[in-house]
């Protein structure tokens, strides 16, 4: 099948070999929204962009990120206006609150009568990230990329089936979207090629874990290391996606 632009991400991913093609391109993706967020091109300092980022804020993750990426100016734009809208919102929900009255039934059982309105205007702004917002819309059509050339694309399914599988978290993901974006009679053979996949990969990891322990007895100093010198930071993504071993990712200079 002929390779289209927006074909060309996904199918560098598995070409990869890495443990997962979704953790590959989340990498990717990530990396150049930080790019665009706090690098050279200055977004920070567009009215437009800055009014996304301060509705949306980021979360604790992505705050790291920005700090590590190393954009002092950027981040001090991007917090001072987050600021103000932040404490604008916050003043607003301060004047409209009023305590709830707390039940006889409540008090005996210790438990509260209804939500308190400050605790979930707080988790409204925890679960909102400009980043992670940018990143889930961008996830979800490359799990329709993915469907379509597994459909269409023998060469990419045979990839797949001969992959090193997908982190957990991703897998879950793939699985989900497979009841809604394949015909019923292909959802059979597509899940027992991906258990079948995950299995067998799942237990190749656990070997090589298994293995890394195994060296630090005395008797195996000696013995070859196999697969297991990097089986800590595979097992982790496996297991959670991500890299653990990743350096920072810092701005370009």
């Amino acid at each position: 099948m002929k390779e289209q632009l927006y074909t060309i991400p996904l199918n560098d991913a598995v070409n990869a070999q890495d443990e997962c093609p979704f953790c590959f391109i989340e990498r990717d993706i990530e990396q150049d929204l930080l790019d665009f967020v706090l690098g050279s091109g200055s977004s920070y300092m567009e009215a437009d962009i800055r009014d996304m980022t301060d509705r949306a804020g980021f979360c604790r993750t992505h705050f790291k990120k920005m700090f590590d990426y190393g954009n002092t100016l950027g981040n001090a734009w991007i917090l001072k206006t987050h600021y103000m809208r932040v404490i604008s919102e916050m003043r607003e929900q301060f004047a409209a609150f009023t305590p709830g009255k707390t039940s006889l039934k409540s008090k005996l059982l210790r438990t509260t009568s209804g939500e308190n309105p400050i605790g979930v205007w707080v988790r409204e702004k925890e679960a909102s990230c400009y980043v992670c917002n940018q990143f889930r819309d961008t996830y979800a059509r490359y799990l329709d990329t993915f469907f379509y050339l597994y459909k269409n694309d023998a060469a990419f399914r045979e990839k797949i089936i001969n992959s090193k599988g997908f982190c957990l978290s991703h897998f879950g993901d793939l699985c989900e979207a497979a009841d809604t974006k394949l015909p019923d009679k292909e959802k059979e053979t597509f899940f027992q090629s991906m258990f079948a996949l995950m299995e067998q990969n799942m237990d190749r990891i656990s070997e090589d874990v298994a293995w890394m322990v195994e060296k630090f007895d005395y008797k195996n100093a000696q013995a070859d290391w196999k697969n297991s010198k990097d089986a800590i930071q595979r097992g982790m993504q496996k297991l959670k996606g991500g890299y653990p071993a990743d350096p920072a990712y810092k701005m370009k200079k």
